[in-house]
């Protein structure tokens, strides 16, 4: 093999051991996400591989190695984000090729320091470990939104957001406010107020209102909502036709949430009929626009206004009534936080759906977004 085919055989194994990790460890495959930058916490591996097989090569050698390992690796992310997802992935491409230059150079360094020094591999182990805690911090605040200024969202629901570890009163005195997960990220996205009627406590003017699975409303509570919307107002509907939620209570205590949706008034008058979810059907993926929301036995909106707009084979729907505009979810199990949080739980970047980052968006529509997205791998059409 020629010199110049060895230096092009070593580059695409690099390029090779980069994709591989980011499919495997990097979440890829088991996000279901083709994100070129889940490979950032990882770009130390390859390139200390390549730096290694090439440390007796000349400079200009190794240079040339390294941004020919690097056209690979960006060529190969770009056609497979491209051909399997619906976004762009030049943002997180141009992150990656920063990352692998950085990472090379480093790892070039590592590899030549003279003899007496403290053991390479010791060396290159540290370096390895600190890249890949440093990226998936950094990644962290990449995926991350920044929090909504202005009018809070109005909270109803019926879930257990608030108090939810305990299983009594006392014990959950003596825990505090130990809010759900779903309850904790919406307050890290915009300002939230939690209430128990919306007859003594109105959404205020311009603010948002969600209604997460509430128990069974008043009449007026009901007026309530429908002229809130019909005057313009924002709403985001949780109903769901058999709730999943997890209960900590025995059948029947009424800290547990609804076992179905009390809203059928409310969704009668405004033409929606929501029937339940496919027997047999459990967790299932939708697209939502650019995001990706985690149902788990969704209902379906069998009869919608010929004006609303249908997602996920109808279980969701986004209607305009009045002048406002309500969205409506066949599923409050989505916020269990089981199906969106990433693993660790501050890993924005590991999410396993856009939910949260939805859902806020929906309350807060003026809220900063975040610098990068997940790429989701596309759904076969329904």
């Amino acid at each position: 093999m020629t010199r110049g085919g060895s230096l092009a055989l070593r580059a695409a194994t690099a390029a090779l051991v980069a994709l591989s990790l980011a499919w495997i460890l990097g979440g890829q495959r088991a996000l279901g996400r083709v994100d070129p930058a889940l490979l950032l916490p990882l770009v130390a591996f390859p390139t200390l591989i390549l730096a290694w097989s090439l440390r007796s090569a000349a400079r200009g050698e190794r240079w040339r190695a390294v941004a020919l390992s690097l056209l690979m690796l960006l060529a190969a992310q770009a056609i497979v984000a491209r051909a399997m997802s619906d976004g762009s992935p030049w943002l997180q491409l141009a992150l990656v090729a920063v990352g692998w230059i950085v990472a090379a150079t480093v790892a070039d360094t590592l590899v030549r320091r003279r003899s007496g020094a403290a053991p390479t591999f010791v060396m290159a182990a540290l370096f390895a470990a600190g890249w890949f805690a440093a990226g998936h911090v950094l990644l962290a605040a990449f995926y991350r939104p920044a929090m909504a200024s202005g009018p809070p969202a109005t909270l109803l629901t019926g879930l257990p957001l608030r108090w939810s570890a305990g299983e009594d009163m006392a014990a959950m005195i003596a825990a505090g406010t130990n809010e759900d997960p779903a309850l904790a990220r919406l307050r890290a996205s915009g300002p939230v107020e939690i209430v128990d009627s919306l007859v003594d406590h109105p959404p205020v003017s311009g603010g948002a209102l969600l209604l997460a699975h509430p128990r069974a409303l008043a009449p007026q509570e009901l007026v309530a909502i429908d002229a809130f919307v019909r005057g313009g107002g924002r709403a985001v509907i949780f109903a769901d036709a058999l709730t999943g939620w997890p209960v900590r209570h025995p059948i029947g205590d009424p800290r547990n949430p609804p076992v179905t949706s009390l809203l059928t008034p409310l969704l009668d008058h405004w033409g929606v009929t929501l029937a339940a979810a496919p027997a047999g059907e459990k967790d299932r993926s939708a697209g939502v626009g650019d995001a990706r929301l985690r149902l788990f036995s969704a209902g379906r909106f069998e009869r919608l206004p010929s004006a609303c707009q249908a997602f996920a084979a109808s279980r969701i729907a986004r209607c305009p009534i009045g002048r406002g505009e309500v969205w409506l979810v066949g599923d409050a199990d989505l916020l269990f936080a089981p199906l969106w949080q990433g693993d660790p739980v501050w890993a924005n970047h590991l999410r396993r759906a856009d939910t949260m980052e939805w859902l806020a968006a929906r309350l807060w529509p003026d809220a900063p977004r975040a610098l990068f997205r997940p790429l989701w791998i596309r759904l076969p059409a329904e």
